[in-house]
């Protein structure tokens, strides 16, 4: 039978490896004053539960979560950081949408009074929200489909986004820092919005303020000249603080009004 001090020390290793992204098997020893063959029982049994996922030593935070989770958090701040962003969006653009339920969001909120938009994604979640909307013509970028984000990547993504320019580029992430700049699971999907962010004239980064000081993964697309953060506005202070002092503009969306 476990006993209630593993479990408090297993609840509060998932809560750092979602902090940090990364915690050491001896660095946990040490911590918990433990030997490193209880934490690595308790890594053991934390990954077979399926809330960690295992690096050599060590323990990282929990493996990428499923779109359909993702969309069920935050969801007033999302529609919030949506309806803000769709403001930037005018009549007649080309604009990027990257995946996410961020920017699914903003695919909803692009419903209506719009005026010969085009939509080019490789969300499948986009091309659904908005595929029979009115003056939206909309274009899926095809390649290797992952079906965590319900999107697609890879070579054939990018070949194809190398034949085009954008108006705007509007990409999601998984976490944000204002010295790393935004994270995702894998360097497939941040080259992949690295080469978003160079075709478009103007770059929108969407994300709840849960995101801001996150470092879920190790994988990263650093800050660039120009490029707009657009968050709800519970974020906090100092961390909007940090970002407009390296430069990155920093919209706040109030909660959306019915």
């Amino acid at each position: 039978m476990t006993s209630a001090a593993a479990r408090a020390r297993r609840e509060t290793i998932v809560a750092l490896a979602q902090e940090s992204g990364l915690a050491g098997v001896d660095e946990l020893s040490t911590r918990f004053v433990v030997s490193p063959s209880t934490i690595r029982r308790d890594l053991a049994r934390l990954t077979a539960d399926g809330r960690l996922a295992r690096t050599y030593g060590g323990a990282m935070a929990p493996p990428e979560a499923p779109l359909h989770r993702r969309t069920a958090q935050a969801p007033e701040a999302k529609r919030a950081i949506a309806a803000l962003a769709a403001t930037h969006v005018a009549p007649g653009a080309t604009v990027l949408l990257d995946a996410g339920s961020t920017v699914a969001a903003l695919a909803r909120a692009l419903h209506g009074g719009r005026d010969d938009l085009t939509v080019v994604t490789p969300s499948l979640s986009a091309v659904l929200e908005l595929g029979g909307a009115e003056g939206v013509h909309v274009t899926c970028l095809g390649g290797h489909y992952r079906p965590l984000s319900h999107a697609f990547v890879g070579p054939l993504t990018e070949a194809a986004l190398e034949r085009m320019t954008f108006d705007a580029a509007f990409l999601g992430t998984d976490g944000v820092s204002p010295e790393l700049g935004i994270c995702e699971a894998g360097a497939e999907q941040i080259r992949l919005k690295e080469l978003m962010a160079r075709r478009s004239r103007r770059v929108y980064v969407l994300a709840d303020a849960a995101k801001l000081g996150r470092a879920p993964f190790h994988a990263w697309a650093p800050w660039q000249p120009g490029w707009t953060l657009v968050t709800d506005a519970t974020a906090d202070p100092d961390q909007v603080s940090a970002l407009r002092t390296r430069g990155v503009e920093v919209l706040l969306a109030e909660p959306v009004v019915n």
